[in-house]
C-alpha cells in the first residue's frame, strides 16, 4: 500500500497493491496490519455500508456529532469526485476541503478522519461506493452541511445541477452547522 499526502494532512489517499494478469487483478482492500504501520493510525471499524447512486447524484456533507466516524472509502463500481472538508473548530485547516476522484478503474481509498463531513458526486453512469466506518450510525447525531455553501466553495465537477435528497437539500450552512470543538 502506498499513501499518497493530501493538502489536508489528517486526509489521506491509499493506493493499494494490484496484482494484474491476463484473468483479472487481485488487492487487499483493507489489511489492519498494514494500515497502522503505514498510517499510523490505530483504528478498529466496526460496520460497512454500500451504496449505488447514479450520474449526477451528490450525497453530502454529512457527518455525526454523536458517535462520530471516521471513514475509509473506496469505489467499486464507476467513478465518484469524493470530498473531505474540515470542521474541527480549532483546526488549522478549519472549513478547508479536499477532493478526489476515486474510481473503481484507479482502485484509490480515501481515509477521513473524525471531524470532518463528507460527500460525493457521482461522476460516472452510477457508481458504487463502499466505506468502513469507525463508529455504529446514529440517527439522533446525524448532520448535514450544505453542499453549495459559499463560504466553502467547493469546486464539485458539475455539468448541470446535482440530484440531491430532501435531507440534503435542507442542510444547514457551513456558518450554522455545529462542528467539533
Amino acid at each position: 500500500m502506498n499513501i499518497i499526502p493530501t493538502a489536508i494532512p489528517d486526509i489521506l489517499i491509499l493506493e493499494p497493491q494490484v496484482f494484474q494478469d491476463s484473468r483479472g487483478f487481485f488487492l487487499e482492500s483493507y489489511n489492519q496490519r498494514i494500515f497502522t504501520e503505514k498510517t499510523g493510525l490505530n483504528t478498529n471499524f466496526v460496520q460497512d455500508n454500500h451504496s449505488k447512486s447514479e450520474y449526477n447524484v451528490l450525497r453530502g456533507l454529512h457527518y455525526q456529532i454523536i458517535q462520530p466516524q471516521g471513514k475509509l472509502v473506496r469505489v467499486i463500481a464507476g467513478k465518484i469526485f469524493d470530498v473531505a472538508v474540515d470542521i474541527r473548530k480549532n483546526s488549522p485547516t478549519f472549513g478547508q476541503w479536499v477532493g478526489y476522484e476515486l474510481s473503481a478503474e484507479n482502485k484509490l481509498q480515501m481515509w477521513i478522519p473524525i471531524g470532518f463531513a463528507h460527500g460525493f458526486l457521482v461522476l460516472s453512469e452510477n457508481a458504487e461506493v463502499i466505506y468502513k466506518t469507525t463508529d455504529y450510525y446514529a440517527p439522533g447525531g446525524d448532520r448535514s452541511i450544505l453542499w453549495n455553501d459559499p463560504d466553502l466553495d467547493i469546486k464539485w465537477p458539475l455539468e448541470q445541477p446535482p440530484i440531491i435528497s430532501a435531507k440534503d437539500e435542507k442542510a444547514a450552512t457551513f456558518k450554522n452547522a455545529e462542528v467539533y470543538e
